[in-house]
């Protein structure tokens, strides 16, 4: 009987799991809510269910699993203890001991999302074929996960790869979620390129689609980028200009082989790529030996192939 492995990718709406064979083939995925009341601690008991349920229909005993691992939206300690996880209520827990003991004893490992997601594009997605690489997930929030040498690094205290709140703007005067001001998240996410779209249309007089709607979105502002809608072309020169610095900054302390590009922003694609690619490059003139930029491929998939990895690998 050929061995399995199990991928889990907790969100802060759903949990996604996936069944894989030890070459990295998906077999079945399926998800499940995320129960986040009374500080998430159903959440275990439901991903531990929903393996034992999966696994039953599909007549592959829990011998034949060599071991299940968990992306978490949050720091976790190389220990696997999870001081606080906000988007699932959790506190003080070691989330991978307690799936092992629901699992009767099955080896666990849980990293944080971004990375996990990061090593899901490594071993099968846009970074394959790479063991040194940076991946940016440009979502609701700005992401980042870092595999060195085909390994994860998180870093002593779980914050390394946290370049949504590197500080990039010195005169931004409203505060991040992370209570700090002027971080790159507020510009270059879903939500800070709809807040920075607002700026430009309020400080300027550009023509532009946009004007008049009550409301839009980092896509409709992408969308019309593309079309040559003069106040998205300037929004978008804005955010492509801190990322495209935020990488040169990180070429110089960690210089992987590739950055890879995803989250829901990124399917703007080449545009987008294009863009970063421009002010990366403007930056990076020490060398024109550099990481190589590409896009994602693996989408909402990354976070349980990269789980799957951690025990795989």
């Amino acid at each position: 009987m050929i061995k399995k492995c199990i991928g889990v990718d907790i969100g802060g709406t759903t949990i996604k799991s996936g069944i894989f064979d030890v070459e990295g083939n998906l077999l079945k995925s399926w998800q499940i809510p995320t129960r986040k009341e009374d500080d998430g601690k159903y959440i275990i008991d439901d991903i531990a269910e929903s393996i034992q349920t999966k696994l039953a229909v599909l007549g592959i005993p829990l011998e034949d699993v060599i071991g299940v691992g968990m992306g978490v939206p949050g720091p976790v300690l190389p220990d696997g203890f999870v001081e606080v996880c906000v988007n699932v209520g959790w506190k003080n827990i070691y989330a991978e001991r307690e799936l092992s003991k629901r699992l009767g004893g099955i080896p666990t490992k849980s990293n944080n999302d971004a990375n996990v997601a990061a090593l899901g594009e490594m071993w099968q997605g846009g970074g394959k074929g790479y063991s040194d690489l940076v991946m940016i997930t440009l979502g609701t929030g700005v992401g980042c996960g870092i595999v060195i040498d085909q390994k994860i690094i998180g870093g002593r205290h779980g914050l390394a790869g946290e370049i949504g709140h590197i500080h990039v703007r010195n005169e931004e005067k409203e505060y991040c979620n992370c209570g700090g001001r002027g971080c790159l998240e507020q510009v270059a996410s879903a939500t800070g390129i709809v807040r920075e779209a607002g700026r430009i249309l309020k400080a300027t007089d550009l023509p532009s689609k946009l004007r008049g709607k009550e409301e839009f979105s980092a896509k409709d502002v992408l969308d019309l980028a593309k079309l040559g809608d003069e106040a998205c072309i300037r929004t978008m020169g804005i955010v492509g200009d801190y990322l495209g610095l935020t990488l040169f900054n990180m070429t110089l302390t960690i210089d992987p082989e590739v950055f890879v590009i995803g989250g829901g922003v990124s399917k703007a694609g080449s545009y987008l790529l294009d863009l970063i690619e421009k002010y990366y490059t403007g930056y990076c003139v020490i060398s024109k030996n550099r990481p190589k930029l590409c896009l994602a491929k693996l989408g909402n998939d990354a976070g349980i192939y990269g789980a799957a990895r951690l025990i795989c690998g």
